[in-house]
């Protein structure tokens, strides 16, 4: 095979660089290996990593299609292989023609990354080992021509020949812009600069009432050189996530022949970068979770001609960078996840039961998959059904600050997702106070601040059931006593309110007082302190005090279960809502219709308010549904119910999301969401009418309560529809 011209340096593929630069430093090593092989021809040691190298160079060369540096490789092999046997003694004259043959492998690389390809002229180093090899001397140099002479170069000196030959002077960019470097080295650079950034944390804090305008340049100074220290040593330990990715395709071909599956496999944002460190805690996860997509995702061959799909399946790997963290998708397009056998299967396994099963949505049901001992599988085998890969999955992942979470879509396929901080080491942080602590919170979940005074007229804390809520632009928004999560005493007067984004999800982080915003130097925890399972690692601010890191994950689990979606949860401990009157009150979202009518919907049944652009809703047949959260679900507007005609289009579409039972939902345009209010059922008077139960007075208005089963019952055809049509 002819090697062909490769691009220039900036455009040539990363196999060939890492190949050049690999073989320079082989090529350097071997010349002083033969110089001591010629010294102590017995020495095994050096004559084996010779023969080592040069076969490296062959087997890589032949791989990368280049023909003429493969041949001249393959011909020193040949030599070498004699002196090993023990057919040929190491000699002057045979370590001549070893030496000539790697100044033209030299030469070979210095056209390669010139973008001249392989084919300079190596006879004569080629003639030379096959004279050894033949008649045990090599010919004469031939005299060096005149300039203008177009007679081929001499052989001549040890590394003047390769620079002849390449046609340039002998300095190799590629070789002389790489460096190995001890990952220990890096490591404990990174650590000095870490203690670096603590110092400059300190300083600038000093700084902050000195008026001296020398100082206030010294400590920008130190700000801007100790940023780009930082940022210069953090690109030192990224690496592509491709690197991890490099053993998928073995492991999916494995799998799919002890399977008997036809699984293929796509790879997308390979070269997205990720901390080492990082990239070697994600390897097991990402391991498991393909594990899974080909046993659990992909189906047969067969099943999947008869459901009309190709008999060859794909399991998809996509990177990308978004909101400061790299997101790792692993997709298949298989048999997707029916939340009801979720259900079923978490019934049987006693971690649910049937009426906390039947009040979850699906979100809630697929978080069921990373519960300690659950499976859907029917039987345990070698690859999977133990009920222990998506619990370390989550455990692992969370572990280094990060997520997981999964969508899924019946007949269509599921997507598993990781999102993983850039890097460990250094990072922006939000310190808040809550009960005479500091803890520091992640500024990439940190959506907004919002603060609550006390004794004044404003926003304020509601209650939905037995669980706070925050009214925030239009939505109910779950909220976290920060002091009740720690077992802390909360403080008196105003709070704040720290609107986090876990995964897919918001709720807001309740905490006395917000201090700074800074960047900070993640510490590893004491296996005691780690055991708590609310901390991700500790930190030293600059006032020396020390502060731990916030686990937002683990704390939205505790405080508000598995999906921080919903509005009813069950209180924190020591979270107690405001004393409710001798008479059971029933909690009402009133909503607004066309022409002022205003309508009740009970509470407990809500689980999102959601303003939806107006051109998102679709049809099927005759009904209007939406896709909400990676399922179909039908959509009823309040004014086609109650024939009030339309208030006129809006760009906007106020929904409120309901639960209807067993997993499924139904979304109701409204005109607009007016209060929450608490309602004393006494006070009702039956109504007769479309979709209707009841009235009465709220605030001085007349309130009419909608007739939820009536409405449910409804939109049942469209969700039969929808189940069919994804294969249920």
């Amino acid at each position: 095979m002819e090697g062909g011209p490769v691009d220039d340096t900036d455009d040539m593929g990363d196999i060939v660089a890492d190949f050049l630069v690999e073989s320079y430093e082989n090529l350097d090593q071997l010349d002083q290996d033969l110089v001591a092989l010629e010294t102590d021809p017995s020495s095994r040691d050096l004559l084996s990593g010779i023969f080592r190298t040069v076969h490296t160079i062959k087997g890589t060369a032949g791989f990368l299609g280049l023909g003429h540096l493969e041949h001249l490789a393959h011909t020193g092999e040949s030599l070498l292989a004699e002196l090993r046997d023990g057919e040929r003694a190491m000699d002057r004259v045979t370590a001549d023609a070893l030496l000539l043959l790697v100044d033209r492998l030299r030469g070979m690389l210095a056209s390669i990354e010139r973008g001249r390809g392989d084919g300079i002229d190596a006879a004569n180093a080629l003639a030379a080992v096959e004279a050894i090899r033949s008649s045990g001397a090599i010919p004469p140099p031939e005299k060096r021509p005149a300039p203008g002479d177009t007679a081929p170069p001499p052989v001549a000196g040890h590394r003047a020949g390769a620079a002849d030959e390449a046609g340039e002077d002998s300095t190799h960019s590629i070789a002389e812009s790489s460096v190995r470097v001890d990952v220990g080295l890096l490591d404990s650079l990174m650590r000095e600069v870490g203690e670096l950034v603590l110092v400059r944390n300190q300083i600038d804090r000093l700084s902050r009432d000195d008026a001296d305008p020398e100082v206030q340049r010294a400590v920008q100074r130190l700000n801007l050189i100790a940023g780009e220290l930082q940022e210069g040593v953090m690109r030192t330990r990224m690496q592509p996530i491709e690197h991890v990715w490099s053993a998928m395709p073995r492991l999916i071909r494995d799998l799919s022949r002890t399977l008997d599956r036809e699984v293929g496999l796509v790879m997308e944002g390979g070269d997205t970068e990720l901390d080492r460190g990082l990239l070697e805690a994600v390897k097991d996860p990402l391991t498991h979770l393909v594990r899974n997509a080909v046993d659990h995702g992909i189906e047969p061959p067969g099943d999947r001609a008869a459901a009309g799909k190709p008999r060859k399946g794909t399991v998809t790997l996509r990177a990308f960078h978004a909101g400061g963290q790299v997101v790792v998708e692993i997709s298949d397009d298989g048999r997707g996840i029916d939340p009801d056998a979720v259900g079923r299967a978490a019934v049987a396994r006693g971690l649910r039961t049937e009426g906390q099963v039947r009040s979850m949505g699906t979100s809630e049901l697929f978080g069921l998959l990373f519960e300690p001992g659950f499976s859907t599988a029917e039987k345990v085998t070698n690859i999977s059904g133990r009920g222990v890969g998506m619990d370390v999955v989550r455990s692992k992942v969370e572990g280094i600050g990060g997520s997981v979470d999964v969508e899924s879509v019946i007949g269509a396929g599921t997507t598993w997702r990781m999102r993983i901080p850039l890097t460990l080491a250094i990072m922006p942080a939000l310190t808040v106070e809550c009960g005479g602590e500091v803890f520091a919170i992640a500024q990439v979940n940190l959506l907004e601040l919002v603060a609550i005074r006390s004794g004044e007229e404003g926003p304020r804390i509601e209650w939905v059931g037995d669980a706070p809520v925050f009214r925030l632009r239009g939505s109910l928004l779950p909220l976290v006593p920060l002091a009740d999560v720690l077992g802390l005493d909360p403080g008196e007067g105003d709070l704040v309110i720290a609107v986090m984004q876990v995964d897919d999800e918001r709720f807001g982080l309740m905490v006395d007082r917000v201090l700074n915003t800074e960047e900070i130097v993640v510490k590893a925890l004491s296996s005691r302190v780690k055991q708590l399972g609310l901390f991700s690692g500790a930190t030293v601010l600059g006032d020396g005090t020390v502060a731990l890191i916030l686990d937002l994950q683990a704390v939205a689990r505790q405080a508000l279960g598995t999906d921080t979606g919903d509005l009813v949860r069950t209180r924190s401990p020591q979270t107690a809502p405001p004393e409710a009157a001798e008479t059971r009150l029933e909690r009402l979202l009133v909503v607004g219709a066309a022409g002022g009518r205003r309508v009740g919907v009970p509470l407990e049944v809500v689980t999102r308010l959601e303003r939806l652009p107006a051109d998102s809703v679709e049809r099927v047949g005759s009904r209007e549904v939406l896709q909400y959260r990676g399922a179909l679900v039908p959509l009823v507007r309040l004014d086609d119910v109650l024939g009030t005609g339309s208030a006129g289009d809006a760009d906007d579409l106020p929904v409120v999301v309901v639960a209807t039972g067993r997993g499924g939902s139904l979304a109701l345009a409204v005109d607009q969401i007016l209060d929450v209010v608490d309602h004393d059922p006494s006070e009702r008077s039956e109504v007769r009418d479309t979709a209707l139960v009841a009235s009465t007075v709220i605030d001085g208005q007349v309130t009419e309560l909608l007739d939820l089963p009536a409405l449910i019952r409804s939109a049942e055809p469209v969700q039969a529809f929808d189940l069919e049509r994804m294969g249920a």
